[in-house]
């Protein structure tokens, strides 16, 4: 929601802006420094091999994979919705035994069918808050009957934007995004690995280029630094200070307001007489799915009614991802644009747009 697919915090606006220095400056490294201990306060972890991959979410989730299996290792995945599809896509790639465990696309997963689907498998693996259906699923209950299985984490929709306790809840490997809660330009994939789960890597990854042995030697060096790739130093400049920002506002007060402005928009939306579409007990706070009504105004499609809210309004919502194209709308309230003002300009710009 808002202009542009970002609209960042002024502080970060300020970082990219900020000039231009060499991936091995030692200003940098010390903004590198700085930016792994916020993201550790973020998931909330201790983890040491915590940092920002350089790419964007998808490449965070392909960094797992491509790390901790090998071929024919069974993993199980929780789908309901594109993102868990995809996480069965990228481990199939890499050979493993992908066990599925299905749920209704705008219903949350059942831990226990999680938990119970293989006997040994070698990773299970979800979406914390799934982007394409704006469902929930419960994590912490997975982490507590995991067992030996490495429990993998999509929290691309949900760092930032709603409570993750990386290891309260017991997950082993966790990947984000900044585009979404965090309120920075997307192109980088935060990712946080327990010790645990170091102890599993595999020694070869078919990716030089995400080989987290690597990158570990990089974090683990120090002072010395072992040179992997060249940084990405302004978008790493820009995760620090919007870190910066999420941390100086508070965590909890951070998710808080994210609860308080969805809550806002999904009364709105229902006022106006729309449906929702996820499932109530775990709608997502900061990513609403709203089914698109049957009659609209003026002989317009669904993707009429998203181009004349970006073209009069300049406010962009997105249509449906996967199966769920064409039947809903996903309307952001992440980051920066999690604000009161912002939630009823889109509710008033949409009441105009759909005449209601």
């Amino acid at each position: 929601m808002g202009p542009g697919p970002s609209n960042p915090y002024p502080e970060v606006t300020a970082a990219l802006t900020f000039p231009v220095l060499g991936h091995l400056d030692p200003r940098f490294l010390d903004v590198l420094d700085e930016t792994c201990r916020r993201l550790r306060k973020v998931f909330q972890t201790e983890n040491a091999l915590t940092l920002p991959l350089s790419g964007t979410g998808s490449a965070g989730m392909e960094a797992v994979f491509v790390n901790f299996v090998r071929p024919g290792d069974p993993v199980v995945v929780g789908v309901n919705g594109l993102f868990g599809e995809r996480m069965c896509d990228v481990a199939a790639r890499v050979g493993a035994d992908v066990v599925r465990v299905d749920a209704p696309w705008g219903e949350p997963l059942d831990p226990s069918a999680l938990v119970s689907a293989h006997p040994a498998p070698r990773i299970i693996a979800l979406v914390h808050a799934e982007t394409s259906t704006g469902v929930w699923n419960d994590v912490a209950a997975v982490g507590k009957v995991k067992g030996d299985a490495l429990l993998v984490v999509d929290t691309v929709t949900s760092l930032g934007g709603m409570e993750v306790l990386v290891d309260a809840w017991g997950m082993d490997v966790a990947y984000s995004g900044t585009q979404k809660c965090l309120g920075v330009p997307p192109g980088l994939a935060p990712l946080t690995v327990s010790d645990r789960a170091r102890s599993r890597l595999v020694e070869r990854p078919t990716s030089w280029y995400l080989d987290l042995n690597l990158l570990a030697r990089y974090v683990d060096s120090g002072a010395g630094r072992v040179y992997h790739h060249t940084a990405p130093v302004t978008m790493i400049g820009a995760l620090n200070a919007g870190l910066g920002v999420i941390l100086g506002e508070g965590l909890e007060e951070g998710w808080d307001r994210h609860y308080r402005c969805g809550k806002l928009l999904q009364d709105g939306l229902e006022a106006m007489g729309l449906e929702l579409f996820a499932t109530r007990s775990h709608r997502l706070a900061q990513l609403t799915t709203v089914r698109v009504p049957e009659t609209l105004p003026d002989g317009m499609d669904e993707a009429g009614v998203r181009r004349a809210l970006l073209d009069r309004f300049d406010l962009e919502i997105g249509g449906g991802a996967g199966k769920l194209s064409g039947r809903v709308w996903r309307i952001g309230c992440m980051g920066h644009s999690s604000r009161r003002v912002n939630v009823l300009t889109c509710l008033g710009a949409l009441a105009e747009v759909l005449k209601r």
